[in-house]
């Protein structure tokens, strides 16, 4: 009786712990929402902030780039303030920015910040998985600032460098002093905009990534546990519809940016390795500052692309890793059921085998991508491990069925990442060879 109602005053501590974490996300989630809305003026509520939000992508990301190369283009200033770039630049981030805010606006209008940040299906999950995502979260906006601000700074030192030592030959309205100094600063606050809203889209997908990251590893404890395959295999069903409606949202995005980027790239490339181009840090650096911003948006999508691919797949060596240890450990002759006592592999195997997961004096060292999912570790087998059919059955589904991102049925993993890369590479190689190469 006792032993009952410590059990229920368990679950009762248990689920008002998951109740305060997911208490603590909704904070967070209005935190990070208000600063959404200060930062990029992001907001579909209703019609009149839906209005605002398109004047100012209108304004920041289309009107001032426009003006600022048509009037501003400076082709009779001297040869540090010229601007032979800067069709480049601000038609890159234009384009990436307009990419970026569509998609921020369907997510918002169709599902959302909520729904869209998975947070609806947050109070099902462990309290280890609800803090660590409302830390990540909490850390979303600083990690915005922390991509944003560098480029913004550097951009400012160069504005402010431009407008203050080209003088008169810079085209001015009514009073040189005034008119340079509004349009630095609109100039600037196009900069910001656009490459914010840019890596608005890039850090969110990371966090949406690193919450499916926090459930298979949340996950992988199943199979220390005594567990059945029918629990198992819904889990895991789960995992791979939430990795499969993440691919339907952003793989739009994330095709779209990695065309832009690489025509972004090799246009530059094209055009800085012309023999009659003037490419010096006055002329050509915002074009720089342009190229880090988009490839560091394209690699922040890969990347957790790809992590989150390599995660999902690593259940698969997990799980044959796991019926391996239970066959082993099997002492049915029949292979139907392992013994009902509880003993662990570490009590029925023969001592070299055990020597291979302990620490030993010549290999110290730890793994550097070890994990709770992918690591050298032995599975503890429990007392009624479920049958070898039935783990048989499982690792074949897990064979046969990998989870991870996808964009349009192509699996964004390590091997397609080396593939873009080394297509990458041979068009670099080729558009060399046609402007410096030797004929």
């Amino acid at each position: 009786m006792e032993e009952g109602k410590s059990r229920l005053l368990l679950g009762k501590q248990n689920s008002l712990s998951g109740q305060d974490s997911y208490h603590e996300a909704a904070v967070e989630l209005k935190g990070f929402k208000s600063g959404l809305i200060t930062w990029v003026f992001l907001d579909h509520s209703n019609l009149w902030r839906a209005g605002l939000s398109w004047s100012v992508f209108f304004l920041l990301a289309i009107g001032v780039p426009i003006v600022s190369h048509f009037v501003f283009a400076c082709s009779n200033c001297d040869e540090d303030h010229v601007r032979p770039f800067d069709t480049i630049v601000q038609l890159s981030l234009s384009v990436f920015a307009t990419l970026s805010f569509v998609s921020l606006s369907s997510f918002s209008r169709k599902y959302g910040l909520r729904k869209f940040l998975f947070l609806d299906k947050l109070y099902d999950e462990s309290e280890k998985v609800q803090q660590a995502y409302t830390q990540q979260l909490h850390r979303s906006l600083k990690l915005l600032s922390a991509f944003v601000l560098p480029c913004f700074l550097a951009d400012c030192a160069y504005k402010i460098w431009w407008f203050a030592s080209g003088g008169t030959q810079i085209p001015y309205f009514y009073n040189v002093y005034l008119s340079n100094t509004i349009v630095c600063i609109l100039l600037l606050s196009s900069w910001l905009y656009r490459t914010s809203i840019t890596f608005l889209v890039c850090v969110l997908f990371r966090l949406i990534c690193y919450l499916q990251i926090l459930r298979l590893e949340d996950y992988a404890k199943v199979f220390e546990e005594e567990s059945d395959v029918a629990s198992i295999l819904i889990e895991h069903l789960k995992i791979r519809r939430n990795l499969r409606i993440i691919s339907h949202r952003f793989r739009v995005f994330i095709l779209c940016t990695l065309i832009l980027v690489t025509a972004s790239q090799f246009v530059s490339l094209l055009v800085t390795t012309e023999k009659s181009s003037n490419v010096n840090i006055f002329t050509a650096g915002e074009l720089a500052l342009c190229s880090m911003t988009l490839v560091t948006g394209l690699f922040i999508c890969l990347r957790s692309a790809a992590k989150i691919t390599h995660k999902a797949q690593s259940v698969t060596s997990l799980a044959a890793k796991w019926h391996a240890c239970a066959t082993i450990s099997s002492f049915d002759e029949l292979g139907e059921e392992t013994p009902t006592s509880y003993n662990t592999i570490s009590d029925q195997v023969p001592f070299p085998f055990i020597s291979m997961s302990s620490n030993s004096d010549s290999d110290t060292e730890e793994g550097d991508g070890d994990d709770e999912i992918d690591n050298t570790k032995l599975v503890p087998i429990q007392a009624h491990t479920i049958s070898y059919h039935k783990r048989q059955a499982l690792v074949t589904y897990f064979e046969h069925n990998r989870a991870g991102i996808t964009v349009y049925g192509f699996m964004l993993d390590r091997s397609w990442l080396h593939t873009i890369f080394a297509i990458e590479m041979s068009l670099m190689l080729w558009i060399l060879n046609k402007t410096i190469g030797i004929h």
